[in-house]
This record gives C-alpha cells, sequence and structure tokens, in this order.
C-alpha cells in the first residue's frame, strides 16, 4: 500500500500521454500523408477522424471499430510485402544502407536527413524515443489490454506481449528504415508518414505510397480507439465513471486539433508525454523484477515438466 502513490501518478501521466502518442501524433501523421498523397487538405482529414472516433466512442457505433480492427492484420501483411518488394527492388543498396546505420549509430554525422550536427546522444536520444513509441516498451499502457485478457498465467500473456515489440520494432521498422534509406528520399526533407510514402512510391510507383496512406489511415485510426481506452481507464483510476464521458469527448476533440497544428511540436509533445509516463512505470518494474524472475522461473520448469516424457 505505501507504493500506491505511484499507481496514481502513473494514472496522471498516463491520462495525459495518451493525447500524445495514441491522439494527435496519429491524427497527424494521417492527414500528413492523405495530404501528401491525395490532395486532402489537413483539417478535413482530422474532422472525418473525429467523426468516426465520436461515432465509436460515443455512438456505440463498434461495427466501425471491429472493421478497422479486421482490416488491421491485413493491412500489416500487404504493408511488410510491399516493404519486402522494395528491398528486392534496391537490394544492391542494402549493404550501404545498412553501413551508413551502423556508422552514423556510433558517431557524430552531418548528414542531410534532418540530423545535421547530431552526434551519439542525439541519436541514442531520437532512438530511445522512436523505439518507444513504436512499441510503447516501458510506458505501462499495453499491460492495460493485456490485463483484460483470458490467460490461464500471467508469464504466457507477457511472452504474447514481448513477440508484439519483436515485430513492431525489429521487423516492421527495420523494412520502413530500410526502404526510407536505400530509396534515397531520406535526403529529401520530408518526415514521418509522407518519407514513408515517397519512399514506397520510388520503387512502386502508382501503388507504393497509395498502399502506405491506407494502411497508415487505418493503423492510426485503430491506435486512437485502443488508446482511449488507455487513457479513460488512467482518468477513471483518479476520478471515478462520472469522468468517462467527459474524457471521451476531450478525447474526440484533439483528433481535428492534432491534425492540423505543426509535426514539430506533436512529436516534442509526444515524446515529453511519454517520458513522463514512463518514469512511475520504469520504477515499478525495477522493484517488481523478483517477483518476475520468480513466477517465470516456475512457468518454465512447469512447461518443462510437463514434456518431459513420462517414466514407469
Amino acid at each position: 500500500k505505501k507504493w500506491a502513490w505511484m499507481g496514481t501518478l502513473f494514472a496522471i501521466f498516463g491520462t495525459i500521454a495518451g493525447f500524445g502518442i495514441g491522439n494527435t501524433v496519429q491524427s497527424n501523421s494521417v492527414a500528413s500523408v492523405l495530404e501528401a498523397n491525395f490532395g486532402l487538405p489537413l483539417w478535413v482529414s482530422g474532422v472525418v477522424l473525429m467523426v468516426l472516433t465520436a461515432a465509436v466512442l460515443l455512438g456505440g457505433i463498434k461495427r466501425i471499430g471491429s472493421v478497422a480492427g479486421t482490416l488491421v492484420p491485413f493491412m500489416a501483411i500487404a504493408y511488410l510485402l510491399a516493404g519486402l518488394t522494395v528491398l528486392a527492388i534496391n537490394a544492391e543498396a542494402i549493404p550501404a544502407a545498412l553501413d551508413l546505420i551502423f556508422t552514423h549509430a556510433f558517431t557524430g554525422t552531418a548528414a542531410e536527413g534532418g540530423f545535421a550536427g547530431a552526434a551519439v546522444w542525439a541519436a541514442i536520444r531520437f532512438g530511445v524515443a522512436r523505439g518507444i513509441f513504436s512499441n510503447e516498451a516501458g510506458l505501462g499502457s499495453a499491460p492495460i489490454a493485456h490485463a483484460s485478457a483470458q490467460t490461464n498465467n500471467p508469464v504466457r500473456q507477457g511472452l504474447i506481449a514481448m513477440l508484439g515489440t519483436f515485430i513492431d520494432t525489429i521487423i516492421i521498422c527495420s523494412i520502413t528504415g530500410l526502404v526510407i534509406i536505400t530509396s534515397g528520399t531520406w535526403t529529401s526533407g520530408e518526415s514521418g508518414a509522407a518519407l514513408t510514402s515517397m519512399a514506397f512510391a520510388d520503387a512502386l510507383p502508382g501503388v507504393g505510397n497509395y498502399l502506405v496512406a491506407i494502411s497508415l489511415a487505418i493503423f492510426a485510426f485503430t491506435t486512437i480507439l485502443g488508446w482511449s481506452v488507455y487513457g479513460e481507464r488512467c482518468a477513471e483510476y483518479l476520478f471515478g465513471v462520472k469522468v468517462i464521458v467527459p474524457f471521451r469527448i476531450l478525447w474526440i476533440v484533439a483528433v481535428p486539433v492534432g491534425a492540423m497544428i505543426g509535426l514539430d511540436f506533436v512529436w516534442l509533445l509526444a515524446d515529453t508525454l511519454n517520458a513522463m509516463m514512463a518514469i512511475p512505470n520504469l520504477i515499478a518494474l525495477a522493484l517488481l523484477s523478483p517477483v518476475v524472475f520468480k513466477l517465470t522461473r516456475e512457468y518454465f520448469d512447469n512447461e518443462r515438466g510437463l514434456s518431459s516424457p513420462v517414466k514407469s
């Protein structure tokens, strides 16, 4: 009980942080990529996303959310296949791209892609920030979803959570990064989703950029819905069920705001809020690590015991 105040601290930061990583950044990315590929004004994308989000959160139209959730696996597979296709087309540039990544990860660089004058500390700072953003490892947000899962053992659910981190960062982000570097578009001055779209379009003209735009729109929309649950649970912990409807309204209003404000400000805000949210969670992880080790050891010992042949 003496550590309960950390739960309160986490809930405060979690309630606020959701508006960065799970709301404004998502709508901003969608609006940017739709403007770049379809010429759709930022405010139009913001309003459409707001209406769809409101339909699910306030109108109870769960079908929209379920359809988007059903499409996510197919879009993820299509995105990965497109990424691998682009890398196959640019195969001869992959060794140079890997050399560029590893060389500039540990030395100062004056590269053209927005990191002019950056040194090792900057590479680490951006790497950690984007790594956390890609899979939420250490934030404590995903456990809110995993805690509601029906499972026989918490360790098994933890292993599933770890798989998500691997797929997100090691596979999807690595492919995306290599696509951007091998295409050469990283020196174009573009950033965010528009840069990814340009990289795919370079190798797959007329197809790649539209695939990225549609995939991102679906991924971001489902992320906005998912993070609304995270933020809502944190707010409910602090203020009770009476805060649910006001929180949902505020969440919906933030969607078009994120679509129209500057990308640099959105990312800075998201990184700051993520750090605030991670601090109490990382402290809790360190303090609870003996429990995790104990449960994990027992789980694998039991698994090995069950899988061993029965002796007569």
